[in-house]
């Protein structure tokens, strides 16, 4: 995996291949190839690191019709010029998303036919498995669709074979892939910015189908390789979306939006009446317990959607990582509402848990940020946040929606569980219409934030803690600054630290204390005072002044109700990790080792 582009037409493809790639170095990859069809050969160019070093290999000035590429984040061998994508065996070459999870029986089946690989990928495998087919065959269909049904796991391909250099198959199964044309010809790609300099109109290809795309036509074959009537989707956003517009990086581009995604994803549910949360939220009321699964910075915003539902609307919550979920013995009973949380929609380990929980003929419920995704399409019922293509790989204004899409959630539950008073929903109604104002307010406060940053930039290992709510804040501030910074952030409950964890504060150990819980403040406040006699730099994040002095920097933020208060929090944190970042000359946009969506477990 990570990123796939193909295109054939009536023009030069590599220039428009290469630059679709670029589109798609967000996701995160570590090498990168094309294979073209030149003077009837397929061609193969590929390199490990950036795109600029494969650029400087290409020609782009030769003539090609027809040509697939791949950006790859390695799972299946190092990160070098061997493993990297295209792979070719035989007649037939590909490009690869995703994990064949039983490419060591094929290898061995195919090494005993006498097929000889040369990297350690799995997708090497597909190939010669392809070509193995081909030659029993004698068919490029028949041979794709023998080959899909003895693979084991995710896949989305891009296939050229050398005995048809006029046409592109593809093929997926829980990896996506749409389709697209254009005036001058057709292309397949993994996301919709590789295409939207060309065209707004996608396909959706659907598990284990297979497209075939030539200049002049796509056709897509269902599971019994019968042609499927087409239908067109529209990407209603702008191009500006996937541009930086005078911002340095994407994600402070991302963080400067939160205001504006906040009240794109409040108007699409909630008109500041009540009838209109039971319009869209009303199948909720018959579900007495929720399981919300998800990976990472999502799995975060359960962890406080568990605190504030649990809270205000009395209904056992379970949060769980997706890895682990999809594995373990689940008690459902048929109250039970499973939600799935995934900005991408393609989160590979979420799909999985969504797909237990269907097989166990238990309810789902998907929130995401991709309309049409495979989560999205799976789910009983679906939530879309309105964050807008999210482009770095760092999570920021998809996980505001998400919190947004949550506080909607709570406020709805503990309404019609009477939990909440006439005075207490009109305050809270109250917030949300200020939170745009408020939000705006805490972004342009940054140089608070980026000051108090150039003090602890260049520490190796930071601390975050919090109680209750304030340390599921924890969490995502301390992976925020991890997965951009690369310095070892960890997140504590405060009340814990004196059980083992305080033994690792020495002298100036930046810690961020998170207190803006009042019913558990003054319990904080004794937990940060037992590591400032410790000598630690303490960074104090709070809607509330304190009376004494405990801390070496303040970052004061607005109050608002606890529903929404989470939705400010993470802001100053955000913009914190940015600026450690930037001063240690990280690649913000796209972290090491970081993928924008992991379709992989």
């Amino acid at each position: 995996m990570c990123g796939i582009v193909g295109f054939v037409g009536k023009t030069n493809c590599l220039p428009i291949v290469y630059n679709g790639l670029e589109t798609l170095e967000y996701r995160g990859y570590d090498s990168a190839g094309i294979a073209y069809i030149y003077n009837n050969k397929i061609n193969i160019i590929k390199e490990k690191g950036k795109l600029i070093n494969l650029k400087d290999k290409l020609d782009f000035n030769i003539s090609s019709k027809i040509a697939i590429g791949h950006t790859r984040w390695a799972t299946h061998g190092n990160a070098n010029k061997t493993n990297a994508h295209p792979h070719q065996v035989g007649k037939f070459t590909v490009v690869h998303n995703g994990i064949i999870e039983n490419y060591i029986d094929l290898k061995n089946k195919l090494l005993k036919k006498g097929y000889q690989f040369k990297s350690e990928t799995d997708t090497e495998v597909i190939s010669a498995l392809l070509d193995y087919n081909y030659k029993l065959e004698k068919d490029i269909l028949k041979s794709i669709n023998k080959t899909k049904n003895e693979l084991v796991g995710s896949f989305a391909l891009g296939i050229l074979c050398s005995d048809d250099i006029k046409n592109i198959y593809a093929l997926r199964y829980s990896s996506p892939l749409i389709l697209a044309s254009f005036t001058n010809g057709n292309f397949l790609a993994s996301d919709i910015p590789a295409i939207i300099n060309y065209t707004n109109k996608y396909i959706l290809l659907d598990d284990l189908e297979i497209a075939k795309l030539n200049e002049d036509k796509i056709t897509i074959y269902n599971k019994d390789l019968k042609e499927k009537k087409i239908k067109y989707h529209i990407f209603n956003g702008e191009k500006t979306s996937v541009q930086k517009n005078g911002y340095e990086h994407f994600m402070l581009k991302e963080i400067n939006e939160e205001d504006k995604v906040f009240k794109e994803t409040i108007n699409s549910y909630f008109d500041g009446t009540l009838k209109s949360l039971n319009e869209n939220f009303g199948f909720l009321k018959k579900y007495k317990k929720f399981d919300i699964v998800a990976c990472g910075s999502a799995y975060h915003t359960g962890v406080i959607a568990k605190s504030l539902i649990e809270n205000y609307a009395n209904i056992i919550v379970h949060t769980e990582v997706a890895s682990e979920y999809r594995y373990k013995k689940c008690f459902y009973d048929k109250d039970t509402l499973v939600i799935l949380v995934s900005q991408s929609g393609e989160t590979a380990d979420t799909l999985a848990a969504l797909r237990k929980a269907k097989n166990d003929k238990i309810k789902t419920m998907a929130i995401v940020n991709v309309l049409d995704s495979s989560i999205a399409r799976e789910a009983d019922y679906v939530i879309y946040t309105k964050a807008g293509p999210e482009i770095a790989v760092a999570t920021t204004k998809a996980y505001v929606s998400q919190l947004t899409i949550f506080s909607l959630i709570t406020l709805y539950l503990a309404y019609i569980n009477n939990n909440l008073d006439k005075i207490e929903i009109n305050n809270i109604i109250k917030d949300i219409k200020l939170l745009p104002k408020l939000i705006k307010k805490e972004i342009k406060n940054y140089q608070t934030y980026y000051n108090i940053a150039d003090k602890i930039y260049h520490n190796k290992q930071i601390f975050f803690i919090g109680r209750g709510l304030d340390y599921a804040n924890s969490l995502e501030g301390a992976l925020k600054l991890k997965e951009i910074s690369y310095i070892n952030s960890v997140a504590y409950q405060a009340g814990e630290l004196k059980h083992g964890t305080i033994s690792l504060i020495e002298n100036k150990t930046p810690v961020i204390a998170i207190a803006t819980d009042e019913l558990i403040i003054d319990k904080t406040i004794s937990n940060i005072k037992e590591i400032k006699a410790r000598n630690a730099y303490v960074i104090y994040v709070s809607n509330t002044k304190p009376k004494d002095i405990f801390y070496d920097d303040f970052i004061q933020i607005e109050k608002v109700h606890p529903i929404l208060q989470s939705i400010l929090t993470i802001i100053p944190l955000q913009l914190l990790a940015y600026k450690v970042a930037k001063n240690n000359k990280c690649d913000i946009d796209k972290p090491r080792n970081l993928a924008k969506s992991v379709t992989v477990e």
